[in-house]
């Protein structure tokens, strides 16, 4: 932690903050050209709703990527090193594979765009499974939150960028020429990979294949607390992420909100909430450490979901409205940056890319299972009682964390 205010400051001003934003950017990018904003496309060019409802399964690799992960901690291209080397070649591979889909048919050849966006998510993901490992690598424990904070802003500002503004455009220039445009500005992506540092260069690969598949599972389970570690991973957010499994029926059908009150402010304001949340939260872990911020922010998170059950009591009030959107995405993007910046703590630098998607794919897996029961419970207790069942949620998580303290407050060191 830093011991003065000018080393405190520095932490905001160097290389690695900036190739943060551009490798953040980067990621983002091309996840709504594959999603969202081809969804839209298949929709204007007359599409039955059958087939776009199967180009759903195009986002099958960035829930399956901890398969090849392994790959990627083993073997080390002759450039750029162990991983810029490998962020270099899937940056290329998207920009030829978005402007390859910018001249697919949606009407005319449908499953050949399919192939073309499903070539572009596995790219993708290959994408993030690299970034985030070379993330894990370069930034030090005092940065981690502060690090995540920045990739999430970059990332942001990529998804509204290929989402809201590609439709924008599409308008304008048509898709073709979307894509096109979206494809070219991969190389904001590319120069951050270019103006990187190099990781630690003491830090050596697995030595085969084998010891890339179980060396990563070896390593982490070799801690004491493992077990319970893993279960603090699926439980941080979980009741952050239940709330927002129903917060836009909610808005709308629960209180009445218009789609375009829904969409100004919940979308909107709400994702400039979560930035500056992240921003804040990741600045303020500088001087907090991360156990605290964990806690705080997760403490921050939880109640956060009572200003849900207190605008479900008021009915449908704007103020209100305002506040629980801004108060919910605000520290739901502080918790985000602790909460990656500790799965990078847990990660060893020897195995980082396989550790990382496979703590951040278990992530999911608590909302995954709960979130289906979401519908149920608001029939059953209605709005009100739903978001106090929420709040309930998170409880757990919180529970285990103070219980890890020591152990986390551990990790703030830097792990091999």
């Amino acid at each position: 932690m830093p011991s003065n205010a000018s080393s405190y400051f520095k932490i905001f001003y160097n290389r690695r903050m900036a190739v943060m934003i551009l490798l953040g950017f980067s990621s983002g990018l091309p996840l709504p050209l594959t999603s969202g904003t081809l969804q839209a496309w298949l929709t204007v060019a007359g599409v039955d709703l059958q087939t776009i409802g199967i180009f759903s399964l195009v986002g099958l690799p960035y829930a399956l990527k901890f398969l090849w992960s392994p790959l990627m901690d083993r073997f080390v291209p002759p450039w750029l090193g162990r991983r810029r080397g490998w962020i270099i070649p899937t940056q290329l591979c998207l920009m030829c594979g978005i402007t390859a889909m910018a001249f697919a048919s949606p009407q005319y050849a449908p499953l050949a765009l399919a192939v073309l966006a499903l070539i572009v998510a596995f790219t993708s993901a290959s994408q993030d499974i690299v970034i985030d490992a070379y993330r894990t690598d370069i930034l030090p424990g005092v940065e981690r939150g502060l690090g995540a904070a920045v990739f999430v802003f970059g990332y942001r500002i990529a998804m509204l960028v290929a989402g809201a503004l590609a439709l924008i455009l599409s308008d304008q220039i048509g898709w073709q020429n979307t894509y096109l445009f979206m494809a070219g500005l991969m190389i904001i992506g590319m120069a951050g990979t270019f103006f990187g540092p190099e990781p630690d260069g003491t830090i050596s690969p697995p030595k085969n294949l084998g010891e890339a598949l179980w060396g990563p599972l070896k390593d982490f389970f070799s801690h004491p607390s493992a077990v319970i570690l893993l279960l603090l991973i699926v439980l941080y957010k979980l009741g952050d992420a239940y709330a927002g499994s129903m917060t836009t029926a909610f808005l709308i059908r629960g209180v009445g909100f218009t789609a375009t009150d829904v969409g100004t402010i919940n979308k909107g304001m709400g994702l400039i909430a979560t930035i500056v949340g992240a921003l804040f939260g990741g600045a303020i872990m500088v001087k907090l450490g991360l156990f605290r911020s964990l806690m705080i922010f997760g403490l921050l998170q939880m109640v956060s979901n009572l200003s849900f059950m207190v605008l479900a009591w008021l009915g449908k009030s704007y103020p209100m409205m305002i506040f629980a959107v801004a108060f919910e995405n605000f520290s739901g993007g502080m918790g985000t940056a602790a909460f990656v910046a500790f799965i990078m703590a847990l990660c060893n630098k020897r195995y980082s890319a396989t550790q990382f998607a496979l703590l951040s794919s278990l992530s999911a897996l608590g909302r995954v299972f709960i979130s289906p029961t979401s519908g149920y419970v608001v029939q059953t207790i209605g709005w009100a009682n739903f978001f106090f069942i929420t709040t309930l949620t998170a409880l757990p998580g919180l529970w285990l964390l103070w219980w890890l303290r020591n152990t986390i407050s551990s990790l703030q060191q830097e792990k091999g």
